[in-house]
This record gives structure tokens, C-alpha cells and sequence, in this order.
């Protein structure tokens, strides 16, 4: 990233961050809520044949279920994760508003499996894809919300890396 960019773009891009965080919060809470309401822990519903159900889940663990019962850890690793979001958004200020939303929705993921973990002891899970007993490990609104939102995060500073603009120059 060069340096040569303004570093303020004015009170307009913390709201872009904070409503691009609100509307992940907000949907992943509302989507985990209904399920938890609708559907009993370990039940399934089929929504698009077998390939994709509704399976709810508590998980205690990590994505993929791994490391199961690591609370305190997860929410060490949730405040280290929150101050990245913070150090990104002070480095792409000024930057496409896109990019902006996109650490929002990294940032609202991160509060909703936060909330989860700090009130229940456990992230609710539900979506689950795959056919049969071959099957993606169940996820939930703000694990897509991480997934997709560090994906793109992740190509943008490949794509912007002063060392690889030299090369390809």
C-alpha cells in the first residue's frame, strides 16, 4: 500500500464500518435466534434436498468444532481478532468505502459468535451443506461473514503489495 494517500476520509467511513457491522450482528443474532427457537439441538431440516440443511448445533469450540471447550481462548483470540479489525481500519482509512464494509463485516462476524460464546458458552450453528455423511462442518451467519470478509481482505493485500506492483512494473 503506498503512502501517499489521504489517511482521513471523513466522519462518513466509521459509519460505513458500523452499519456494515450492524447488519452482520443483527442478522446473525436474528438467523441463530430462530433456529434456537424452531428447531431442537442435533435436528435437521432439509431446505434444498440433502445438499443443504438446517442442523442446530452448539458448538464449544472452534470452526470445524476443533478445540472444543476453549473458551477463555477463544476469547482471548476474539480480542486480538478485534484489535486487527482496529489496526486495519486506521490503515485502509481513506481507501474504497468498500473495503471499509468489507471490515465491517469481518468485525460484525467477529461480535456475533462473541455475543454467543460470552452469554450462551457456546456458538450456535446451523447451516450445513454437502450430501450424506459428506458433509462441510456446520456453520452459522458470522462464520460465513469471517470466512468471506478475510478471503477478500486477504486478496486486496495481495493485490495491493508494493512488492508485487514492482515486480509486475
Amino acid at each position: 500500500m503506498s503512502n501517499d494517500r489521504p489517511r482521513t476520509g471523513g466522519p462518513i467511513e466509521p459509519l460505513i464500518l458500523a452499519l456494515a457491522a450492524l447488519t452482520i450482528l443483527i442478522l446473525d443474532q436474528a438467523s441463530k435466534a430462530m433456529v434456537a427457537s424452531s428447531i431442537e439441538v442435533g435436528q435437521r431440516v432439509k431446505v434444498i434436498g440433502q445438499f443443504v440443511e438446517l442442523w442446530h448445533a452448539q458448538n464449544r469450540g472452534a470452526a470445524f468444532s476443533l478445540f472444543q471447550g476453549g473458551t477463555l481462548f477463544f476469547l482471548a483470540v476474539t480480542v486480538l481478532a478485534l484489535g486487527m479489525i482496529v489496526y486495519f481500519y486506521r490503515t485502509f482509512r481513506g481507501h474504497s468505502p468498500w473495503l471499509l464494509a468489507v471490515l465491517g463485516v469481518i468485525l460484525g462476524g467477529t461480535l456475533g459468535n462473541l455475543i454467543d460464546r460470552v452469554r450462551l458458552g457456546y456458538v450456535t450453528d446451523f447451516v450445513s451443506v454437502g450430501i450424506g455423511d459428506l458433509r462441510w462442518p456446520t456453520f452459522n451467519v458470522a462464520d460465513a461473514s469471517l470466512v468471506v470478509g478475510i478471503g477478500i481482505t486477504v486478496i486486496y493485500l495481495m493485490l495491493t503489495d508494493p512488492a508485487r506492483q514492482k515486480a509486475r512494473a
